[in-house]
């Protein structure tokens, strides 16, 4: 089942007796955790029916005394197993989840953990309950997710506004949602969120970000890389040098991969370069700007760098001196 046939099943009061939550993306575990604990019983209902443990404080026998306590004066009682994946040998549940108590719903929130769906245990899940796996969403993809996500509590927003917030959020989801949430406390109903918005909200300069050293750099735009790198150089700690340089590698790798694709239409370099078709017109400035055997240069320029802030051979230059060397070397 995906993340919105369990909500939509469980806004509909369609109920299972065990869920398993599992996998690399906090955000959607902690989504249907969050939508089960607060709506499937009343505020009456939860205080006899309603149990919360974690998986380091409890072992398999406790989780299957719970789940097999009938509720009192409501039609079901809640389970939920925080932190899951700390619980021993989980998979001895196993007995239980063959045959569980129908007016029971069991969830096992096991963040970051692996389950092998050819296993009896998740087969076992998967026949009497719900088996959901909570993958990371590409980067590629983010902007699309945030665009949905305002969109889904009455707001409009900007696509470059939208890549502003991608491009210095990075793919924690729930990370996102908090600055989401930070974004929209002032702004009224419907309201449309531009890069004014995310500037003087969130704090994120719109004039003053990677996405904008990107395309400086790939339009070879000598002033405008300067006043970037400058304000970079002045605010070190927003703006750390270790990860300027490794978002400046994944630029110059992409733009490589660019120049070696026989189709260049948008649908095959947005899929090839998994980026978000926004960005396309600068990989195709950036192409003309730069050959292959510049990029490889400009690459290996990128090595030294890391090197050199890692203190190989570089004893008192600061970070903010050594971006600007190496956006010159990479202009010029």
């Amino acid at each position: 089942m995906t993340f919105d046939q369990i909500l939509s099943d469980l806004k509909k009061k369609i109920y299972y007796p065990v869920y398993l939550l599992f996998g690399e993306e906090p955000y959607y575990i902690d989504e249907i955790t969050a939508y089960i604990e607060n709506h499937v019983l009343t505020d009456t209902e939860k205080e006899f029916n309603q149990s919360i443990i974690y998986g380091r404080d409890t072992d398999v026998p406790s989780i299957i005394d719970y789940a097999k306590r009938y509720p009192m004066m409501s039609n079901f009682q809640v389970v939920i197993v925080r932190e899951a994946q700390d619980v021993e040998k989980i998979e001895l549940l196993q007995p239980y989840i063959e045959n569980p108590l129908k007016s029971t719903l069991l969830v096992l929130a096991c963040k970051y953990m692996k389950v092998d769906r050819r296993k009896s245990f998740a087969k076992a899940i998967d026949k009497n309950g719900v088996l959901y796996e909570s993958s990371r969403i590409y980067e590629n993809k983010i902007p699309d997710w945030i665009t949905n996500r305002l969109s889904g509590m009455g707001y409009t927003i900007t696509t470059k506004a939208t890549i502003l917030l991608a491009e210095y959020l990075g793919n924690d989801l729930n990370k996102i949602k908090n600055e989401l949430g930070k974004l929209i406390i002032n702004l009224e109903k419907g309201a449309g969120i531009t890069e004014d918005t995310v500037e003087k909200n969130i704090g994120i300069s719109k004039d003053f970000n990677i996405f904008e050293l990107h395309n400086a750099l790939g339009k070879k735009n000598v002033y405008k890389a300067n006043m970037i790198v400058n304000h970079f150089a002045a605010n070190p700690k927003q703006y750390p040098l270790a990860v300027t340089l490794t978002m400046l590698y994944g630029f110059f790798l992409k733009l490589m991969i660019y120049h070696q694709l026989p189709d260049k239409s948008s649908n095959s370099v947005a899929s090839a370069l998994s980026i978000h078709p926004y960005f396309i017109k600068d990989y195709s400035v950036a192409a003309n700007n730069y050959t292959s055997r510049k990029i490889h240069r400009v690459i290996s320029y990128l090595r030294d760098y890391d090197l050199r802030l890692k203190g190989v051979n570089n004893y008192s230059t600061t970070e903010g001196e050594l971006l600007k060397e190496l956006v010159y070397k990479i202009i010029h």
